[in-house]
């Protein structure tokens, strides 16, 4: 499996970058999953049903399934927060992994980028940062390709480039 992160600050745009990419690169034939690092108290269960109250009675996981799908919650319960590749071992086995947040990990990253939010490029201290989708028109004279936010197909045509000769 590749892996690709969707790097950048908050507010960068990338949650919009990945929901427009997905449907882009599953339109060419590839299989897609995502990773999402979140802060720590998220929550994806509701208050009041049964797999809530299994986890808030000490499961360690609760798997719950129905005909349309089926989700796997697990409680660290102190233990240490599992590694990006850990994770990425849980995955069923697909053509590309898209990683949203872990931004300081040392996987291939495309950085997003936006000038309204005044925040440094990764692409400055990170060589992980294989591209740059970015509304600043300004950025010239980097090693890094730079990408129009908005242009999904030439986004597209770039990962899928990536996919075919990944950078170290």
């Amino acid at each position: 499996m590749r892996l690709l992160g969707i790097a950048g600050y908050s507010g960068s745009g990338k949650t919009t970058l990945v929901t427009k990419l997905i449907p882009a690169l599953t339109a060419r034939g590839l299989r897609v999953s995502t990773i999402k690092h979140a802060h720590h108290n998220f929550d994806v269960d509701t208050p009041g049903k049964d797999s809530y109250q299994h986890r808030h009675a000490g499961a360690t996981e609760v798997l719950i399934s129905s005909a349309n799908r089926w989700a796997l919650m697990h409680e660290h319960r102190g233990d240490v927060e599992p590694s990006l590749d850990d994770l990425v071992a849980k995955l069923s086995d697909v053509d590309l992994v898209l990683v949203e947040g872990w931004k300081f990990g040392t996987h291939p990253k495309l950085e997003v980028h936006r000038s309204v939010n005044e925040k440094p490029l990764l692409a400055d201290t990170d060589d992980h940062v294989i591209a740059i989708a970015t509304d600043d028109k300004t950025l010239t004279g980097l090693i890094q390709p730079i990408l129009s936010i908005d242009d999904i197909p030439a986004i597209t045509d770039f990962v899928i480039a990536f996919m075919k000769n990944p950078v170290p």
